[in-house]
């Protein structure tokens, strides 16, 4: 694990800057949010200031507090479509607005922090380039490999095609895009402002142990899940840390994350963390115990899982050695 911390181009606020004898150093922009109330010290000042600004932690939860605001509008806005539309669709729409809801606020704390938003991770300019397409890649072989241990192990069964004709690209499209966006919604909210902000409180890696820890325990709201899924979810949620610090962006993880969830629900049809969805490719099946399959919860509940990543982790240290998130470019 690298140990370099966070340059100030990426990481603070403002640059520290040298005393003048002739000027006053400028404040940061979020500490002119809470300054001087009628020509005294705010009396807020020493809750919600430190001498870099406003606290990390509480532009943290200002950025939560928008985001939830956010998701109760689109909710009450797409309430009424709800009965226009299929289970898969009425899905759609409720990832799309998660995904808008977490992306949104960060445009205004792009504003407040002084920034460009691509600094939080999903820099326009690399938009479904190489990182977002290699990514895809590793996701959809790593799944591949652990399937295939299952099926060496006789844990499981392919079985026989379910869709065809035009069907089998209508879904094969319909869940790329579905995933697409719940891979937006889960990597931004948990690896892209909060993890920016929140290494700036206590750096890189403890930011990312304690959100991924969140990220593992937010899976537990999902029907079918175990311990051992949700410390799976953890685990890969660290890793995905560690794609981001060696890439410098979001893409990869993200294009990971949408081949990993695409291929366990459509490709391989198995259940992806504890959802068992329709319109999958094969009728799938599993033998074993639950510590091998993963049960209820899908390959990644297997003990086997474990092993992937593990694997996972060497092998992009090693093909990833350069820090490139927080370093100066």
């Amino acid at each position: 694990m690298d140990t370099k911390p966070l340059s100030p181009t990426s990481a603070d606020p403002v640059p520290p800057v040298a005393p003048d004898a002739t000027s006053t150093p400028p404040s940061p922009p979020s500490a002119l949010l809470l300054t001087k109330t009628g020509g005294r010290d705010s009396p807020l000042r020493g809750v919600f200031l430190g001498p870099r600004g406003i606290y990390p932690g509480i532009r943290w939860l200002a950025y939560l507090a928008m985001a939830w605001v956010v998701f109760q509008v689109e909710g009450w806005l797409v309430m009424s479509l709800q009965s226009h539309l299929g289970v898969l669709w009425w899905r759609m729409m409720i990832e799309a607005s998660m995904m808008l809801a977490v992306i949104l606020p960060a445009f205004v704390m792009a504003q407040i922090e002084d920034r460009p938003f691509g600094d939080f991770g999903l820099p326009a300019q690399r938009a479904f380039g190489r990182n977002f397409w290699v990514g895809t890649l590793w996701g959809i072989a790593s799944l591949s490999i652990l399937i295939l241990l299952l099926r060496v192990t006789g844990a499981f069964e392919f079985g026989r095609l379910q869709l065809h004709g035009a069907r089998v690209w209508k879904f094969a499209a319909f869940y790329a895009l579905l995933f697409l966006l719940a891979a937006f919604f889960e990597d931004f909210l948990m690896r892209g402002y909060s993890q920016w902000v929140l290494a700036q409180g206590m750096n890189f890696w403890p930011a990312a142990a304690f959100l991924s820890a969140a990220f593992g325990y937010i899976h537990g709201r999902n029907p079918g899940e175990t311990p051992t899924g949700l410390v799976a979810a953890g685990f890969i949620g660290f890793f995905f840390c560690l794609t981001l610090r060696r890439t410098g962006d979001l893409w990869w993880a993200v294009g990971f994350h949408m081949a990993w969830d695409w291929g366990e629900s459509y490709l391989y049809s198995v259940p992806d963390s504890g959802a068992l969805l329709p319109g999958h490719l094969i009728n799938s099946r599993f033998h074993g115990p639950d510590w091998l399959t993963g049960g209820s919860v899908g390959p990644e509940g297997s003990y086997l899982v474990f092993v992937v990543i593990g694997a996972l982790w060497v092998v992009f240290n090693r093909a990833y050695p350069q820090v490139k998130y927080g370093s100066a470019e």
